[in-house]
Formats: C-alpha cells, sequence, structure tokens
C-alpha cells in the first residue's frame, strides 16, 4: 500500500505531517532493518514518517569541533586551488579529500568523468588538486542517488589519522523506545546494516529517559559493552555525553558516528559524522537550517518549501493534491487499491489560499509522469471555495491539459462546486472519494494507452 511505500521514500522530507523518526538512515535501519534486532526485547518495530535536514560532513565536524569533541582537522575548498593552499596549510604527509555530496556510499561511487571513489587519500598537496578538480563541478553517481546523481560543489580536506580500532556509534530517536537510544556496536568503519543483519548480537542499544537525560554509568556501560579499552572508556564515554547534548541542543534525530576510534596517539576520535535534524525546528535552529545546501535537494522540494507546501515526489502518474497528511495518505492508498500509482504525496494544509493551490498545481504537473490529477478535499478548517478557486486559476494559468478529478467535500462545498461549474473548465466532480480514484485510474491508464500509441486525447463534458 501507498503508507509503506511513504514511508520508505519519504526519508528526504514530509515536512508537514507529524514526527519524523530517521528510519530511512543507517541507524533507522539498524533498529529496525532486520528481523530479531528488537524483536528479542520484546519491541515491535514501525515504519515512521521522517522529518529532517541533512547538513554536509564538514558542516557535521565543525558542530563536533564547536562541543568539544575530538575530529581530525579538515577544511572544506571550493575550488582545487583552494584544495591545494588548505592541502599544504594541513602539512600532512598523507591526506584525505572527500567529496561532499549528500549521499551514502559516497567511497564507492562514481563520478561523471569516470572517478572512482568519492574519498581518496593522496599524499602531496599537487595529487589534492587534481583528484579535487576531478570531484568539484561534477555529478557523484551512488546507490542512494540512483541514475540522476548528485553534484559536488566543495570537498573536505583533512589530515589522515590512524586508528588502532574502529567502533560504530549513533543516538537516533526511536519510537519503541519512546525516546532517543544510544546505538554502539565494536564493528566500525564497515556497512553497519550488513553488520545488524547478519549479526544483531553485534549491536548494543542504550535507551535514554527523555527526561531524566543520560547518565554517565549508561554512556561508561555502553563504552565497555563496545570493547573501549579500560583506560579509553571514560574518555569515550564523555564524547557520548557531548554528542547527546549536541544532539538535544540542536533537535537532532538522528548523529551518527561512523567510525569513533581509537587514534594511534591514544585519543579517542570522531572520524566522520552525519547529523538530521527536525525540519519542525527552524523556526529556532535558523544557524543551523541557514547552512542547508539547496543543490542537494530536488528542485521540486525547493519550490515546495518557498510556497509552505509539504511535498514528495513519487514514482506513480496519478498526481495528488490533498488537505491535511492523514486524508493524503488515505488518498495515495485508495488510488493504490484501485490499480493506480500515486505521483507524490501533497498536503496544502488547513490554511492554504489559492495561490498555494496554483503553486501545488505547478509542483505537481512540473513532474512529466503525470498523466492524471486527483484532488481530494475535506473543508473543516480549509474552505472548499478557495480551492476551487486555486484550481480554476490554475487551470487556466498554467493551461493544463491533463484530466482533473476533484472531489470536494465540507465547508462551502455548495460554492465550490458553482465555482467549477461557471468556470466551463473540463473538471471532473464526484462526491465519492471511491468513486474519484477508480476514475483517476481509468484516466490515467486512457492517458497513458494514449502516449503509447503515440496520438493526442482530448475529454469533453460529461464522460
Amino acid at each position: 500500500m501507498a503508507a509503506s511505500m511513504i514511508c520508505s521514500r519519504v526519508a528526504a522530507g514530509l515536512r508537514g505531517s507529524g514526527f519524523r523518526a530517521p528510519l530511512g538512515s543507517t541507524a533507522g535501519k539498524v533498529l529496525a532493518g532486520s528481523p530479531g534486532i528488537l524483536s528479542n526485547h520484546g519491541f515491535q518495530v514501525q515504519q515512521q514518517q521522517q522529518r529532517r535536514l541533512s547538513l554536509h560532513e564538514y558542516l557535521s565536524m565543525g558542530l563536533l569541533k564547536e562541543a568539544g569533541i575530538s575530529v581530525p582537522h579538515g577544511v572544506v575548498a571550493n575550488t582545487p586551488d583552494e584544495a591545494y593552499k588548505i592541502a599544504k596549510e594541513i602539512g600532512s604527509k598523507d591526506i584525505v579529500v572527500k567529496a561532499q555530496v549528500l549521499a551514502g556510499g559516497r567511497g564507492k561511487g562514481t563520478f561523471e568523468g569516470g572517478l572512482k571513489g568519492g574519498v581518496k587519500i593522496v599524499f602531496s598537496p599537487e595529487e589534492a588538486k587534481a583528484v579535487s578538480s576531478q570531484m568539484i563541478g561534477k555529478k557523484l553517481f551512488t546507490k542512494q542517488t540512483g541514475e540522476k546523481g548528485r553534484i559536488c560543489n566543495q570537498v573536505f580536506i583533512c589530515e589522515r589519522r590512524y586508528p588502532r580500532r574502529e567502533y560504530y556509534f549513533a543516538i537516533t530517536m526511536e519510537r519503541s523506545f519512546q525516546g532517543p537510544v544510544l546505538i554502539g556496536s565494536s564493528q566500525g568503519g564497515v556497512n553497519i546494516e550488513d553488520v545488524a543483519a547478519e549479526n544483531p548480537e553485534a549491536i548494543i542499544k542504550e535507551p535514554i529517559d527523555i527526561v531524566e537525560g543520560i547518565k554517565k554509568e549508561q554512556a561508561v556501560r555502553l563504552a565497555q559493552k563496545m570493547g573501549f579499552p579500560p583506560n579509553l572508556v571514560d574518555e569515550a564515554a564523555e564524547n557520548m555525553i557531548k554528542l547527546y547534548n549536541l544532539f538535544l541542543k540542536y533537535d537532532a534525530t538522528m548523529i551518527e558516528i561512523n567510525p569513533m576510534v581509537e587514534d594511534a596517539s591514544g585519543v579517542v576520535m570522531c572520524m566522520d559524522a552525519k547529523i538530521n535534524f527536525d525540519s519542525n525546528s527552524a523556526y529556532r535552529q535558523k544557524k543551523i537550517f541557514d547552512m542547508q545546501d539547496w543543490t542537494q535537494e530536488d528542485q521540486r522540494d525547493k519550490d515546495a518549501a518557498k510556497a509552505d507546501l509539504n511535498y514528495i515526489g513519487l514514482d506513480g502518474n496519478i498526481g495528488c493534491l490533498v488537505n491535511g497528511a492523514g486524508l493524503a495518505m488515505a488518498t495515495m492508498d485508495i488510488i493504490k487499491l484501485h490499480g493506480g500509482t500515486p505521483a507524490n504525496f501533497l498536503d496544502v494544509g488547513g490554511g492554504a489560499t489559492a495561490q498555494q493551490v496554483t503553486e501545488a498545481f505547478k509542483l505537481i504537473t512540473s513532474d512529466k509522469k503525470v498523466l492524471a490529477i486527483l484532488v481530494n478535499i475535506f473543508g473543516g478548517i480549509m474552505r472548499c471555495d478557495v480551492i476551487a478557486q486555486g484550481i480554476v486559476t490554475a487551470v487556466k494559468d498554467l493551461e493544463l491539459k491533463v484530466p482533473i478529478v476533484v472531489r470536494l467535500q465540507g465547508t462551502r462545498v455548495d460554492d465550490a462546486k458553482a465555482l467549477i461549474t461557471a468556470s466551463g473548465l473540463k473538471i471532473l466532480a464526484c462526491d465519492d472519494l471511491d468513486e474519484a480514484a477508480k476514475m483517476v485510474v481509468k484516466l490515467s491508464e486512457i492517458v497513458s494507452l494514449a502516449k503509447q500509441a503515440h496520438v493526442d486525447v482530448k475529454f469533453q463534458l460529461p464522460i
């Protein structure tokens, strides 16, 4: 059903529909990605919607450094010349060049141009410059980015450290624990999802009481179970406490350190950092949200945020415009029930204006896969006539050619129907949601067949 589909696809943002836990993240998969990890403790894992902002690694590492946590020295470079200068200033024999792309699997990715890997060890400033020139301005393709890839605009130049042991550590929000949970493993620096699937006993979990906060003995216990040497247990625990305080301070939904290491110099250090933030906290975390890199986001997500709409693109061909996240989920479910596939999640909220409705149609129709649109509005706070006016304006201004099925119920529904009728536009009205879903699925099939046959199709009312 679409509800499960949306939960897996919404890992990149569902800006207006309740709590978002980072299930699509590695930490979420460690908790929920394989049978037995939580079932042994009597917990039931639920698919959860996700609400998060992700920052580039160099920004996350900067936050760790501000919090007093040991990290390798590094500076971001915007050009190959900057990379050369920074590598020279660092002065280390070995330098690590890391592509700054918001996608997992960078190390195994491929750049357009052929360079293999988004994380490279180099041995001179000249080599740092040469490698950076093959990364900056190029798209990196990984399993997470798919065929679209993601542009690399910056590289993180940092000193190479030599760890004795590598560990995995994360903090995330987990409903089954009713709050934050610390996750640790002695098997860091590797694909932790595989560890969770193949050896769940290697994953240690320490739930934190959200009211009481983290206790020193909890951090110490986790550090011991993770296998830190006795002389470093306290230092590791202190780092965990600092990370938890950072987690709370910035309204994070996840902090993932892979790996946390015992350095060759005998220091506990965080070698990498991934932090996600709750988008609901944007009003009080301006510093964090000003760091967002929109070049890493789908243009539609950017447009949706600008219009204050809750939009997530999916893979189907039936556009959806709905008020209320729950009703939107139900609408996608009923489309799926009748054999269709939703092209998006779009919640216009309870106070949408006619202008926002027009912007919503722009978002929906910017997806060239959309063959038909279903509008499903239950007017409680939202007035049906406002939606209707927005629909009429959008159809006229955008010269929409795709069939539109509208189901309106609630406040001022008669006024809304009158507006649609008076417009003279080919907008199909339905009172029953089930019938509306059947109709929009059938229309999408007709348009799809027509496109396959390379013929034009025009709809006349009544059908």
